[in-house]
């Protein structure tokens, strides 16, 4: 396979990272899509339907006509339920809006919600999946979360929070079948839309 034949539609440093595991050659490439765009559709679907339409927008935006490249395009989106509401999550953006969001979270279950897709611009077979994630936190107070976004910044974070450094402190029980999921790739999914497509 030539190394332009895959392309990860993706600026995440975390996900080329990830990605890079399975050992097929890629390239990257930032989609333009305003994902905040789409925030009016997120009561009208479900999380997973929603993932999956933020991530065949960012395929959307990288296809080229007469192209002959897959593309691998993801989305995480973080929801929890607030006084039965459900809750989107965001990556917050500022040390204020991190600490806000992880006090929502200080105490709660809250999701994280894969949707993946594979695209062929070929012939435009598209393969995709979704993979979720259900993270516990313990409670905790205002001075501690502000200490730990002081500490890592993690301000590019859905959720406000990292499992890779100290963010993992904040938790309380994880429930997972493939942690690469929560850091935003989840590889034995991704693997399994490969072996479907011949890539790997």
């Amino acid at each position: 396979m030539q190394t332009s034949s895959l392309v990860l539609g993706s600026s995440s440093r975390y996900r080329a990272e990830l990605l890079g595991r399975l050992g097929v050659p890629f390239t990257q490439e930032s989609p333009e899509v305003d994902e905040e765009s789409f925030d009016d559709q997120f009561l009208s679907m479900s999380a997973e339907e929603f993932a999956l339409t933020l991530a065949r927008a960012k395929a959307d935006a990288l296809q080229r006509p007469e192209g002959d490249r897959w593309l691998l395009c993801a989305d995480q989106v973080g929801t929890c339920e607030v006084d039965g509401e459900r809750v989107l999550l965001r990556k917050p953006g500022t040390p204020e809006r991190c600490v806000d969001q992880l006090m929502l979270l200080s105490g709660r279950t809250h999701r994280l919600v894969n949707g993946i897709v594979l695209r062929s611009e070929r012939d435009g077979i598209e393969l995709h999946a979704i993979d979720v994630q259900e993270l516990v936190m313990r409670p905790f107070d205002r001075e501690e979360a502000e200490a730990y976004v002081a500490l890592r910044s993690p301000l590019d974070s859905a959720g406000g929070y990292r499992i890779e450094d100290e963010g993992i402190c904040l938790f309380e029980r994880i429930q997972s079948s493939d942690y690469t999921g929560i850091i935003g790739l989840p590889l034995i999914a991704v693997a399994r839309l490969f072996r479907d497509a011949g890539l790997l």
